[in-house]
């Protein structure tokens, strides 16, 4: 199969599809494999890495798009990408389309076969081509928290580990998944006083039992959502619903009544937001204030440590990859059940149940095509 990794567009985004050891493990199975010029320069690969790895360097995206049978990427693909996707071709990316209609609707009109890393599932259930960059996007949350919360920036000007005679920061984590669990790490090991709400009494115990007396925990209802949420100094949205919009959990009568220079970290933006007030931003234009609360809410936070997320992720999407270059897209779905979950759209057609009833669209599901 001819694999093509392109440039990445989207704005301050650092990372690639394919490592030049990837690309190499490719071209070793027999796979033809093509890269952009210069697409590796965000983790510090350049163009012979690649072609010591047996791949061929392209100018621009147009061949990839236009010749390669697979099209590896990162980010779901911008709007002049998508109109040079094509019926037939397989495209093995990030998606997160349940909040995007427009991208949704040209992926559906380009007739291309979209694989979702965010929706492959694993044995019991998680979602392992999403944790890596949700462990780094978690442990970026608290970094950018802790600097949105500097004065300058607009924050409180509250340090979140305090000083000796002064009260640490208060960080509220909503969420106790991959995200939250690593947002809490961070914040725990700098001294802020955490806080971990979730509706899952067993997510809460592993948490509990995890940090003891580091981080309290609390189920996740409305009172204690507005009690928490109200006295925070920096809160973080870490909630996921797999494939489909994130719930609305922060509204803005409740920010209204939050501190003045709080911040809010939308981990969850992708998807939508879990605040009523977020937003999508970008890492050269990060924040904005709304009823003085500070939001957060950069959309692609692990392209910021471009070469650490790049092998990070990598390392669970090249196995499926290779699996699907090998097999073919059909075979290799029914093959694994799991990679077929990550099928979102095909030919046309709306394949993940959550992306129908979000966008109103009618749902085949995966196992029709494949039978």
């Amino acid at each position: 199969m001819r694999i093509g990794s392109p440039k990445e567009i989207k704005n301050h985004e650092y990372r690639v599809g394919l490592t030049p050891e990837s690309a190499k493990e490719l071209v070793m199975q027999g796979h033809e494999v093509w890269i952009e010029t210069q697409a590796g320069a965000g983790i510090d690969a350049n163009d012979d890495q690649y072609v010591a790895a047996g791949a061929k360097i392209v100018d621009g995206p147009d061949p990839i798009f236009a010749e390669c049978e697979m099209v590896v990427k990162v980010k779901e693909p911008q709007s002049v990408e998508r109109k040079k996707l094509r019926e037939g071709q397989i495209l093995y990316t990030y998606l997160h389309l349940a909040p995007d209609a427009d991208q949704t609707k040209e992926l559906l009109d380009s007739g291309v076969t979209a694989i979702a890393y965010e929706t492959v599932t694993g044995p019991r259930g998680q979602l392992p081509l999403l944790k890596p960059m949700s462990q780094v996007a978690g442990r970026m949350s608290v970094q950018a928290g802790a600097s949105a919360l500097e004065k300058a920036h607009g924050g409180r000007g509250v340090l979140l580990g305090g000083v000796p005679g002064v009260m640490p920061g208060k960080v509220v984590v909503i969420g106790g998944g991959v995200v939250g669990f690593n947002a809490a790490q961070m914040a725990v090991g700098l001294g802020a006083d955490v806080t971990i709400l979730d509706r899952d009494p067993e997510v809460l115990e592993k948490v509990g039992t995890h940090f003891e007396a580091r981080a309290s925990t609390r189920f996740s209802n409305a009172a204690n959502l507005y009690d928490a949420v109200t006295n925070a100094d920096l809160v973080i949205g870490a909630v996921l619903i797999p494939g489909a919009a994130a719930p609305k959990l922060v509204t803005r009568d409740t920010l209204r009544d939050m501190q003045k220079g709080a911040v809010l970290v939308d981990v969850a933006i992708d998807q939508g937001g879990c605040f009523e007030t977020s937003k999508p931003t970008t890492h050269a234009d990060p924040t904005y204030v709304i009823d003085d609360v500070v939001h957060y809410c950069v959309a692609n936070m692990p392209g910021a440590v471009a070469r650490t997320s790049t092998y990070a992720l990598n390392n669970v999407t090249l196995p499926h990859a290779l699996r699907i270059a090998r097999m073919g897209w059909k075979d290799a779905l029914a093959a694994d059940p799991h990679l077929a979950e990550g099928l979102n759209v095909h030919r046309g057609e709306v394949t993940y149940e959550a992306v129908a009833t979000e966008l109103g669209y009618d749902y085949r599901p995966t196992a029709e095509l494949l039978r």
